[in-house]
């Protein structure tokens, strides 16, 4: 008897583990690489906010090669080296075949050697530093501009917004620093005076030291490159301290209905670099997906004011959801090679990869829409 009830316990057994390996098939896991808590943890959660939308509306479609998308999420804290733990965690012990991240240049770069121990492809939502896509990493597959890309986009509004001498205060890191390095070049090259760069800590508070040697100079216009949580103490300090200024905020990461909320009369007159504009819908390659996107934002109650970094989120996950069904595989090397054949219309633009950095070691660069916005009497415009 004991014998038949222990074979009839290992045939249960068996069969769990078959229903559960059937399951565990029909299940396609992407890792989403994020700061969720930390410095800029606003921004990590609206992007991871915009790859669940895009994962839900794709499994309720069916999914992709007949399995349902499911979303690893992890913390990076706002911090390079959990960045690259993070990475490890999601490629070792949950398998992920393809990762989204890591929103910040400096997490990325952190992240990259990740990719290229374990052979794991990277679809790069957010951040711009050049060198990312230059230093020879065949998984990595940007949809974001770089920061060139940004400058060389804004090069046309230089003599529009009679620029004649700039100043420049970024957060300093590889981010901060590639944008002033970028478009310090473009502008030297239209004929505008460089001044100041003055740089400030991710996680700086009180930026007045800067922002005083600023309003000494006689320059007409400051470039500012920052997350939107320290631009609001930036613009409301700026404020304070009677700085009159032109200023331009680049990266795509302002935000600009949270810094009308969040910094009030202080924003007025700004302009920003942004590459998804919800209150203009129609400028989209797809203003139906647009409109769509902006609805479910709506509807499931997140904070309107992340909808631009929300869509990065969404043509991240949307893009690797095409490359997968194009590969027609969950495998890392199948999919990495399919991203290079994937075009699709995107919130934040057409997607489709060229190749950049050393020979054969390029990784991918898709060219997104830039769009120039300023806020006014409480209210956000397009720059034409």
């Amino acid at each position: 008897m004991r014998k038949a009830l222990l074979k009839l316990n290992l045939v249960v057994a068996a069969a769990c583990f078959a229903v559960t390996a059937a399951a565990q098939s029909n299940v396609i896991k992407i890792g989403v690489n994020q700061p969720l808590t930390g410095a800029v943890a606003a921004s990590g959660n609206f992007v991871t906010n915009g790859a669940k939308i895009a994962a839900d509306e794709i499994n309720a479609k069916g999914g992709v090669i007949g399995a349902k998308l499911q979303l690893i999420i992890e913390d990076s804290k706002s911090n390079p080296t959990e960045a690259a733990n993070v990475a490890e965690k999601l490629i070792v012990r949950d398998k992920v075949p393809v990762i989204m991240g890591a929103w910040s240049s400096t997490y990325t770069l952190a992240v990259m050697p990740k990719l290229m121990e374990y052979k794991v492809p990277m679809l790069v939502e957010t951040s711009s530093a050049d060198k990312i896509t230059q230093l020879g990493n065949p998984y990595v597959f940007r949809i974001s501009p770089t920061s060139g890309m940004e400058a060389t986009s804004f090069a046309r509004h230089v003599e529009p917004l009679k620029i004649r001498k700039a100043d420049f205060l970024v957060v300093n890191n590889d981010w901060g620093r590639g944008a002033a390095a970028a478009f310090g070049e473009m502008l030297k090259k239209k004929g505008v005076t460089v001044g100041n760069v003055a740089l400030m800590d991710a996680a700086a508070q009180d930026m007045s030291a800067q922002l005083s040697r600023i309003k000494d100079s006689d320059a007409d216009t400051l470039f500012i490159t920052t997350a939107v949580e320290q631009l609001t103490l930036v613009l409301k300090q700026a404020q304070s301290l009677g700085l009159k200024r032109q200023i331009i905020t680049t990266g795509g990461s302002q935000n600009p209905d949270q810094l009308i909320d969040h910094a009030g009369s202080a924003a007025n007159g700004s302009i920003h670099s942004v590459m998804f504009a919800p209150w203009f819908p129609e400028l989209s390659v797809d203003p139906a997906m647009s409109r769509s996107f902006i609805a479910e934002w709506k509807k499931r109650g997140f904070d309107p004011g992340g909808m631009g970094e929300g869509a990065r989120g969404y043509d991240g996950i949307h893009t690797i959801a095409a490359a997968i069904a194009k590969a027609g595989s969950a495998d890392s090397e199948k999919i990495r090679a399919a991203l290079w054949n994937t075009q699709l219309a995107g919130l934040t633009g057409k997607v489709a990869f060229t190749k950049v950095g050393p020979a054969g070691k390029e990784s991918g660069q898709s060219i997104p829409a830039v769009i120039l916005v300023k806020i006014e009497n409480g209210k956000v415009g397009r720059l034409k």
